[in-house]
């Protein structure tokens, strides 16, 4: 038993932001307390407890005007940028925070630059990265708790050997992160919007998510499953929509798809109905194979849940009150330009025939549920190539 505060742990945990706007210029920032947050995140575990990291803390006004003169050569046409072409409010909103950042950097009470001994090699082994970026994360978790705002920021390694010039930092010392530092004003801060962990984190197989509804609420055991999986676009949201709200779409890469068509007088939009045909030689295990009796074809009813232009498309399958399954298309743009792709399905809480075949084969019901999930991640896989594939044609 420990005695934390887990309500206050997780608050802090959720709501250490990037601070940039909200920076105290002003406020004084002892250097014991500077201290104090480097000790604390010199605790973090440590490949081989090698003690390779240094931190370099530049108070001086001429030298942090220098790094925010390389700061801005490195950044300020790119944030420029990106400002000028992102329509998602809340995104530009955080570039034009940075660029705020970046504007003001010299003003900063404290410019703290995590480096580590050693050079990245490029090989993909652990041992360098992996044993400092969780202290310099310590140091923000430690500051958020003191009313202390950080910014992570790697801006400047585009200028790394300017930087290690003007810092004195020797040769085989690698710069990982640079964090400005200072009290903050205003409020408390609030958890950003994040996907939640049910839909990004995969069990025993990639791709394959699980159900957060607790099993004694669970209406069947395959509730709450289901497969989500991500392509990268070189293609802007706008190209994609016409594919991904196309319902006739997957049937030209899934072996399962067989086609789809709205129902009469229905137009796309939330609340329009369709019906899409399936079939296949094989639904992922012999038990629903055999519930098939060799006729691997059926017919969906579905329905449109969200139809939000370019940025997501989903439907549930059945009663739409407790519907068989739900898929979903995603669209989020991504920095430099391109899209990232998500297409998911979510099973149940509404009978499908997978749920039944797993009700009266209690001893298969793992290995049926992996097999139909493999079958519907395969054609997942198929539909995002295909898509990505007409897109950047």
């Amino acid at each position: 038993m420990t005695s934390f505060d887990l309500d206050q742990i997780d608050h802090l945990l959720s709501t250490t932001r990037a601070v940039r706007k909200r920076l105290d210029f002003d406020r004084p920032l002892p250097d014991d307390v500077v201290l104090r947050l480097i000790d604390l995140a010199e605790q973090t575990p440590s490949g081989s407890n090698q003690a390779s990291r240094r931190w370099v803390v530049v108070r001086d006004l001429a030298t942090k005007e220098r790094i925010a003169q390389l700061y801005r050569e490195a950044g300020s046409g790119l944030l420029t940028g990106l400002v000028a072409g992102e329509e998602d409010e809340r995104r530009r909103r955080v570039f034009e925070s940075a660029i705020h950042l970046a504007e003001n950097l010299e003003r900063v009470p404290a410019l703290v630059i995590a480096t580590i001994y050693g050079t990245h090699d490029g090989s993909g082994r652990p041992g360098l990265f992996d044993s400092v970026i969780q202290a310099a994360w310590s140091f923000c978790l430690a500051a958020r708790a003191r009313g202390i705002g950080t910014s992570w920021t790697t801006l400047h390694l585009q200028r790394a050997q300017e930087v290690a010039e003007l810092l004195g930092i020797p040769d085989g010392v690698t710069q990982i992160v640079l964090l400005p530092v200072a009290y903050t004003t205003g409020g408390d801060f609030r958890p950003a919007p994040r996907r939640p962990a049910g839909e990004i984190t995969f069990f025993d197989q990639w791709g394959f998510t699980t159900s957060t509804v607790p099993e004694p609420q669970r209406t069947h055991p395959g509730e709450g499953r289901g497969v989500s999986l991500d392509i990268d676009v070189h293609a802007p949201p706008e190209r994609l929509w016409p594919l991904v709200s196309d319902i006739s779409m997957p049937s030209r890469f899934s072996s399962e798809a067989a086609g789809a068509i709205w129902d009469e007088n229905q137009q796309p939009g939330p609340g329009a109905r369709f019906h899409g045909s399936n079939a296949c030689d094989d639904a992922g295990h012999p038990a629903l194979n055999h519930l098939m009796e060799g006729r691997l074809s059926w017919t969906t009813s579905c329905q449109v849940e969200r139809w939000e232009p370019p940025h997501e498309f989903s439907y549930c399958v059945g009663d739409p009150e407790s519907p068989s399954a739900r898929w979903a298309f995603r669209l989020q743009p991504m920095l430099g330009g391109g899209t990232r792709i998500t297409h998911s399905m979510l099973v149940g809480p509404g009978k499908s025939g997978t749920s039944i075949v797993a009700r009266q084969n209690p001893e298969q019901i793992e290995s049926i549920y992996e097999g139909r999930l493999r079958c519907i991640r395969t054609n997942i896989a198929a539909t995002l190539a295909g898509i990505k594939a007409l897109a950047e044609s």
